[in-house]
């Protein structure tokens, strides 16, 4: 007799459904990519994910150009995972962002970073991307 009713529940038949990557995923690996960005300075991806990096650091860098960095400093930190950036300093990845890439960006009025188009995915053939920060 088929397995009906609820999904993703243990029963005679095992696992019925296995999970989606759900929403809660993929803004948690957004949030590790933008960090990885902030840090090194250039991040590959695939093509439709860089679409929402370069939305989200984009939005960063704006928050460092705002007049009342406490919030700003608040909300950035929300997002921004607290990873160490600079062993030397100590400094991790928000500082990096208010400090280095925040003032080096504030005579521009958008388009922060930019990507390069590289080879397709081995395997899905998926269109990868280089996303850096504009100098």
């Amino acid at each position: 007799m088929p397995a009906q009713g609820r999904k993703n529940v243990h029963g005679k038949t095992g696992v019925r459904f296995k999970a989606a990557y759900t929403k809660s995923k993929y803004e948690n690996m957004l949030r590790n990519v933008v960090t990885d960005l902030i840090i090194r300075g250039s991040v590959k991806v695939t093509a439709a994910t860089a679409k929402d990096v370069i939305k989200e650091a984009d939005r960063l860098v704006t928050l460092t150009k705002k007049e009342d960095v406490m919030n700003a400093k608040r909300q950035a930190a929300a997002f921004v995972r607290n990873i160490v950036a600079d062993e030397k300093t100590g400094a991790n990845a928000l500082d990096k962002l208010f400090a280095e890439i925040g003032p080096k960006m504030k005579d521009r009025n958008g388009g922060y970073t930019k990507q390069y188009k590289l080879e397709n995915r081995r395997g899905d053939n998926a269109p990868v991307v280089l996303v850096t920060w504009v100098d």
